[in-house]
Parts: C-alpha cells; structure tokens; sequence
C-alpha cells in the first residue's frame, strides 16, 4: 500500500479567463471541455473587469446571463475578477453589477492599483472583506501589493471569503510564492477557506494544480477548508454567501 498522501481533491477551477479578455486564449466552451476531460463538475469564467487595459466591456458582465448553466456537461459559473482600485477599496464594478454575478474574485494589479504601502494595502483589503459581493480573494501574496497578513487573513475568515492559492503565481508571479506559503498557514491556523485555481488563460492550464496541492501539503493544510474541494463544500459556500449557484 502507498504511504503517499492522497493528493488534494478539486472539483470545480473557479478563476479562469477567456479571449474576451486579450491576453487569454480560449472561448468558454473550450474552457468547459478541458474541466470536462479533467472530471470537473464546475468553471468560473472569471475575466478581467473593465479596468484592466484589455478587459471586455461592462455589457460583457451584464450579459454572461445569455450562456447556459452548462457546457460540455460542466456547471459555467458567470463571474468576474474585479480589481482593486486604491487603498479605499473600490472596485471597477459596481453593485448593480456584482451582485448579478454567481462568482465574484477581488484582486490588484499593477495596471490597475497604485504603488501602494503595505498600510494602504491592508486598508484596501480590508474595505474588500467588508464587500458583501466579494467571495474570493485572488492572488494575494503579491510582494508589490504586501499588507498585514496576521491581521487581515482573520477578518477574510470573519467575512466569510475565501483566500486564493493561485496556480498561476508559480508561472508568473514566483516572488510571491513564500507570501502565499505564508498565507496559506495563516489561512490554516484561522481556519479560513481556499480556494485552489488555476488563473487559466488558455483552456490546456484548466484544473491543473500540482504547486497549489505541494503547498498545502507543506503546511499539512486541511482538506476541509478548500471550498472548492468537492461539490458538496462549493454548494455550502455558495449557500454562507447568499448565492443563488446551483451545482
């Protein structure tokens, strides 16, 4: 029998991007076929809100209602990635149009946010706990973007977010990798959520997570703390945020 430990579940890749943002490379129908091959049951079409240089449109947010629950089989779920726009904690879609979303990821980018202390960060993430319409904290770990982990990670869990270990940070993003080991054991000893994804901007990446899943075998992370582990911890987090997802 193997002594290895069984490698971290994943049942949906909840951050994934589409042509409708320029510097990806896939329709959403060929993300829903590579979670499909992969035995996934869910996909978020996550792309960038319209701050961001070559994001889509707003009408692109308003109107991901036109595409079916499914493709290929698998559970789309219409979503964005939204971006932080300053130290206050506004984002580049408003109410109206988050709360019209199943899935909503907050994150910062260089393009979008200004150089920013890590006191103006902590503020800025600390706005975003407080907005009701962010489920997912993307990529935070970013060194360009630090903030008072011990202090912030706590208050993700008080409200309820989940804390991205993003498969793409290990692609593009490597000087973050020992902030998100950091997150992730503050995530373990708060006993706030995950959720594990790929940040896919082509359909070949989808539900791929080997650096995610070393991780969070480093840090011993438990299982019952990834939202996005089974179906059935998805729905539960879906329902503790107000969502009407169905699965």
């Amino acid at each position: 029998m193997s002594t290895q430990p069984a490698p971290y579940a994943v049942a949906a890749d909840l951050h994934c991007h589409t042509v409708a943002s320029t510097h990806a490379f896939s329709t959403v129908t060929e993300l829903a076929r590579a979670a499909a091959q992969r035995g996934l049951a869910a996909v978020g079409c996550t792309d960038h809100a319209p701050a961001m240089p070559d994001a889509p449109h707003l009408w692109h947010f308003q109107n991901l209602k036109s595409l079916p629950d499914r493709i290929e089989g698998v559970r789309v779920l219409r979503g964005a990635e939204a971006n932080v726009l300053g130290p206050d904690g506004r984002l580049d879609l408003e109410a109206e149009a988050l709360q019209n979303l199943e899935l909503v990821i907050a994150s910062m980018h260089r393009q979008t946010m200004p150089p920013s202390s890590p006191e103006e960060c902590t503020a800025a993430w600390l706005a975003v706990a407080a907005n009701p319409f962010v489920d997912i904290i993307g990529h935070s770990g970013t060194p360009q973007f630090a903030y008072d982990y011990e202090r912030v990670i706590p208050e993700f869990g008080r409200q309820g977010k989940a804390v991205e270990i993003n498969e793409g940070t290990f692609r593009v993003r490597k000087s973050s990798v020992p902030n998100c080991r950091r997150i992730a054991e503050l995530c373990k000893k708060h006993g706030v959520f995950v959720s594990l994804d790929s940040d896919a901007h082509f359909h070949g990446q989808v539900g791929l997570f080997p650096h995610c899943r070393a991780l969070l075998r480093e840090v011993g992370f438990p299982k019952e703390l990834i939202v996005n582990g089974s179906v059935e911890s998805l729905s539960a987090f879906f329902r503790r945020r107000g969502r009407p997802v169905s699965l």
